[in-house]
């Protein structure tokens, strides 16, 4: 059983925010897979599944994400390996996409929940959303909106990264991140 996690926030004041694009590319993969929801309460997030996948967005806001993970992890056993979490990441350009396995937060809270509730070997999709001029500002700033010109560019390049994490499903992850790795999504 693999699944997928996407990082972000409850409500429809986050709906559009930096911080949930993670969100975004689950809500595309849901609709793809045409997978159904299985929540459960314990499960402390939306959860669906299709035939060997489950795709998770968690609920209990970003800071305590490795709360939802850890549950929907240990009710079915799932390996460290198999899990996959699509994250926005301050320290990529806008549009580029990176893959990896392990590492550090990076001061992500939701990626230091994980790391602290399951352990850090797990797949990254690491979405670039940029970084405000002055390190004061970043919670504000991936807690805001896409701005028009990046909005323009959200439904291709949500495409491109969900279609990524498909074939992570039949590819390893150096062959996806040789192919599917960007620096910049451009149409």
């Amino acid at each position: 059983m693999l699944l997928i996690v996407g990082l972000g926030n409850p409500g429809t004041q986050y709906e559009n925010t930096r911080h949930n694009i993670g969100f975004k590319v689950i809500d595309k993969l849901i609709s793809d897979f045409g997978a159904n929801e299985i929540s459960k309460s314990s499960f402390r997030g939306e959860l669906f599944k299709s035939s060997d996948t489950l795709f998770l967005k968690p609920t209990t806001f970003m800071n305590l994400s490795g709360n939802s993970v850890q549950a929907v992890k240990n009710f079915y056993k799932i390996e460290l390996e198999d899990i996959t979490v699509i994250h926005d990441d301050i320290d990529l350009p806008f549009s580029a996409l990176r893959f990896k396995n392990g590492g550090g937060h990076g001061g992500h809270n939701g990626l230091r929940s994980i790391d602290s509730m399951v352990g850090k070997e797990y797949n990254r999709v690491r979405m670039g959303v940029g970084k405000p001029a002055y390190k004061s500002q970043v919670a504000d700033y991936v807690l805001h909106d896409f701005s028009e010109d990046e909005s323009a560019l959200l439904d291709g390049w949500i495409k491109h990264t969900a279609y990524a994490v498909k074939e992570l499903k039949s590819k390893s992850l150096d062959e996806v991140k040789s192919r599917y790795s960007l620096k910049k999504f451009e149409e």
